[in-house]
């Protein structure tokens, strides 16, 4: 055989029999993922903040485009481990979706709206370099799992260039298309709102952390700064919203995604609710197939729409 720079096409198949052997037979359709760490998409204070990202490839098409999620990984607003669902988030990139995991600046540093911002920021950063990791620039989804459920429903509420963002890319939007809310810890006005957390609204809490250190108890108009519904009315657009939430939810009670839920929906707004029936905060039970499949049904509507509405323009 040549030894040269063989195209995909030109190399010839092995087509031999070979006595024992079994031939497996392949598309080319088939999806896996690279992961590719450690991507500073920002360096704010000092403080050098990175994203994990999941580029799917295949064979057939390696110059492939693809939506995007941009991910917002839950920490109680703490120094967050943007690794640990990596694995799980896979399997939502198998359905064909590039996620950007973000690392924001957590509450030990920077408080509230330090971690939106980042995330908004973390968008824009994909927008830019859409090329350089197969992303459909247009196609961007905000999520995010408890205090990144928090962040990505912020994602969605605050205005570009507005007074709660910090745009370090400007002219780039950090709009998105939709939001998906795994249990999220969207609202700091609740008591029982965080069963296990028996500092409530302290200090030394992590909602108080994210506040700026204070006592939430003696600050209302903090703890509405801080809540999601606060912001809903019949007025604010938002992006078609999905929210997910375990029925046993010990960290973030489920009653705050059902709050948000019905006053969405008051509200006049485009917003589902999953209750997951026995789970925990977080979980297998949110990356089942099940559960993947809704997500990608969602972001699939939410990019769908939006094409058809630049149609009928």
């Amino acid at each position: 055989m040549e030894v040269k720079a063989w195209t995909y096409d030109e190399f010839p198949d092995y087509t031999a029999p070979v006595l024992g052997a079994i031939r497996l037979k392949t598309t080319g359709d088939e999806i896996g993922v690279f992961h590719i760490p450690n991507v500073e998409y920002a360096h704010l204070d000092g403080i050098k903040l990175c994203l994990q990202i999941l580029v799917p490839f295949t064979r057939n098409e390696p110059e492939r485009v693809y939506p995007c999620i941009v991910f917002a990984q839950g920490s109680a607003w703490m120094k967050q481990n943007v690794f640990v669902q990596c694995p799980m988030l896979s399997r939502l990139a198998v359905k064909g979706y590039v996620i950007a995991v973000v690392q924001y600046r957590h509450s030990e540093i920077a408080v509230f709206p330090a971690q939106i911002q980042d995330a908004k920021n973390a968008i824009r950063y994909m927008r830019i370099h859409a090329r350089e990791y197969h992303v459909n620039s247009e196609s961007i989804i905000a999520a995010g799992d408890s205090s990144g459920g928090h962040t990505a429903m912020f994602c969605g509420i605050v205005e570009d260039d507005s007074e709660m963002d910090k745009n370090i890319f400007p002219g780039i939007p950090a709009t998105v298309k939709g939001i998906v809310n795994y249990y999220g810890a969207v609202s700091l006005i609740y008591e029982d709102g965080f069963p296990s957390t028996v500092n409530y609204g302290l200090p030394d809490s992590p909602e108080g952390m994210l506040m700026g250190k204070v006592n939430l108890r003696e600050h209302p108009e903090l703890q509405e700064r801080g809540s999601v519904e606060c912001y809903i009315r019949p007025e604010l657009t938002i992006v078609p919203t999905l929210i997910l939430h375990g029925t046993k939810d010990r960290t973030v009670n489920v009653s705050l995604s059902v709050n948000l839920f019905q006053k969405m929906k008051e509200c006049g707004k485009d917003v589902n609710l999953y209750l997951v029936d026995g789970a925990d905060h977080g979980g297998a039970e949110f990356w089942t197939d099940e559960v993947c499949c809704l997500v990608d049904t969602f972001a699939k509507k939410c990019i769908q729409k939006i094409e058809r509405k630049g149609e009928e323009k």
